[in-house]
């Protein structure tokens, strides 16, 4: 992963780990579908804002099924389910199931965009989620799955689809305008919550709306835009594996804004975490001569 990817990767983590607690805060004064709605048209008239101004083109015709779809996936489906799921299932086991999309990525990479991963970088994925699944551990104290795990899952799996399968439009859009049109696509199917949503958004509180606000301006519009600035310059096995930092990030977000002291053990999968990024990163791509000697083979 050379630098700007890096640099992008990072500045995308926190605002995304910053995402829960605002999302806490969000459904204070919003149902689950309303925040959904608000946040990404928040987003998408950011994003239309700029747009206008630049005089951006309109995708080619051709690839608008494809780039519907992955907006359907990857925005109204992973953000629809998360926040459902949300409901009934307490933040530690929402952490570890949403820590499933970045083995659901290193399993389609490999499958459909041919990232070859290396022996060491499945371990490095393990210890990884074994991290954060002690850190979930010591958030709760235990594990319970809710009925809306099953919600989450499939978030993690619709994100991880749209993770890869976009690469093949970056290679012809660049990655703003590629933001744009998915987040678009993905916030036109949100439309179906409009039923009482202007009744709840005059009737909210101010730091709800507020909330909201900053979910649709910074973990939404801005934190996809380096994200996918980030998955057009390196592999979307690497790049999501990033994602295991975002339990982290979290915890500290949690310590400095609402005080809250890290248990013993999350601090221990804390490291893990970061240690098996270390190894996906730096021993978990095979390389161009593995690569030759497995096509031989």
């Amino acid at each position: 992963m050379d630098a700007r990817a890096l640099i992008a990767t990072l500045l995308t983590l926190i605002p995304w780990a910053s995402a829960f607690p605002a999302i806490r805060a969000g459904l204070e004064g919003y149902s689950p579908g309303h925040l959904t709605l608000l946040r990404f048209l928040v987003a998408s008239i950011m994003l239309a804002g700029y747009a206008l101004v630049v005089r951006m083109p309109l995708p080619e015709r051709k690839d608008w099924p494809a780039i519907f779809g992955l907006g359907l996936l990857g925005i109204f489906l992973y953000h629809t389910a998360l926040n459902y799921g949300e409901v009934t299932v307490a933040s530690g086991p929402a952490a570890l199931l949403i820590a499933c999309g970045p083995v659901f990525t290193a399993l389609l990479s490999s499958r459909f965009a041919k990232e070859r991963i290396s022996p060491w970088g499945w371990l490095g994925i393990a210890i990884a989620f074994t991290g954060v699944a002690l850190i979930a551990l010591g958030q709760e104290g235990r594990l319970k799955l809710a009925p809306g795990a099953l919600l989450i899952l499939l978030a993690a799996f619709s994100t991880s689809v749209y993770f890869v399968f976009q690469r093949l439009l970056l290679r012809k859009y660049n990655p703003l305008h590629f933001t744009a049109y998915t987040l678009w696509a993905g916030t036109f199917p949100m439309l179906i919550f409009l039923p009482g949503f202007w009744q709840e958004l005059h009737t909210a509180k101010a730091n709800a709306t507020l909330s909201v606000i900053y979910l649709g301006v910074f973990p939404g519009a801005l934190a996809y835009l380096t994200w996918t600035y980030a998955l057009s310059r390196a592999p979307a096995s690497q790049v999501t594996s990033f994602l295991y930092v975002n339990p982290v990030i979290a915890a500290a977000i949690a310590y400095f804004w609402l005080g809250e002291v890290p248990t013993s053990l999350s601090i221990i999968g804390g490291v893990m975490a970061l240690a098996g990024v270390v190894v996906v990163n730096t021993l978990g791509k095979v390389s161009t001569a593995q690569r030759h000697s497995l096509k031989q083979a």
